[in-house]
């Protein structure tokens, strides 16, 4: 009875840990829950038996949709802690004098209260929460990028900010992203939102990610960046190790920072 308690036990976390990051390999799991992989391989199939999770090529993965974006406040309540310790850490990279691009996101939107400390800073976004954050503050030069408002997340985006954008250069570049893989890269429920941030990155000469661990893993609709075209990716302290090993052997610095 106690071995039956210990393997039900064991299959629930498992399925709160793919859950968590969205997928997971069979060794990961293996040597997360101290057991083979065999039990692991079978743990999975019984999990997918029941219709909770898909068995991939050495792995598995959630059924959870990332293409049903959630809207700018219901994100904004999510992982305060961790979004508030991205941004603190992501303005570390910033000096005196920077031109720097930030994107609309509601971990960038914590960067507002860390940019004051700094004088001579011009900051460029599309987006409208972070401009009313940062109107009145003398020591930025403020720029906001024009374009279609997108109600869900508050952002600027379409061919007229693209325009905008495409005329500037900037020293760095401060990415949000839905989801983010190794293999697909960055990407975006909306078609028209990743093709802004794709020009984003590319008029910026270093680009930094801001996504906490629940983005790992994760594939939405539309692309907008590999993950080459990362410099650094500023991500709270709950990333499985080996996961951020595959970002850094993909060329990824990976900063991690605790809560």
């Amino acid at each position: 009875m106690g071995t039956v308690m210990f393997e039900a036990e064991r299959k629930q976390k498992m399925l709160e840990y793919i859950r968590s990051y969205s997928s997971a390999s069979v060794r990961e799991l293996s040597q997360r829950f101290q057991v083979s992989e065999s039990t692991v391989r079978r743990d999975l199939q019984e999990l997918e038996s029941s219709n909770i999770i898909k068995r991939t090529h050495g792995g598995a993965v959630c059924f959870d949709d990332v293409n049903i974006e959630p809207t700018f406040r219901e994100k904004e309540d999510r992982f305060r802690l961790e979004k508030a310790a991205i941004a603190k850490k992501a303005v570390d990279f910033i000096e005196k004098g920077d031109t720097i691009l930030i994107d609309s996101g509601t971990t960038t939107l914590y960067m507002a209260n860390e940019l004051r400390s700094f004088s001579d800073l011009t900051v460029v976004t599309n987006s409208i929460a972070l401009a009313q954050s940062l109107q009145g503050m003398g020591n930025i030069q403020l720029v906001v990028v024009g374009g279609i408002l997108r109600n869900n997340t508050l952002a600027m985006v379409g061919p007229l900010a693209e325009q905008v954008i495409g005329q500037i250069n900037v020293n760095k570049a401060f990415i949000a992203t839905n989801a983010i893989d190794v293999r697909s890269g960055l990407t975006t429920p909306n078609l028209m939102e990743a093709a802004t941030k794709a020009k984003m990155i590319s008029v910026a000469k270093k680009v930094f990610l801001l996504a906490d661990h629940t983005k790992i893993g994760k594939v939405s609709f539309a692309k907008f960046a590999g993950v080459s075209e990362l410099d650094t990716w500023i991500v709270d302290d709950q990333v499985p190790q080996e996961k951020a090993d595959q970002f850094e052997e993909a060329g990824v610095e990976v900063c991690m920072v605790q809560p």
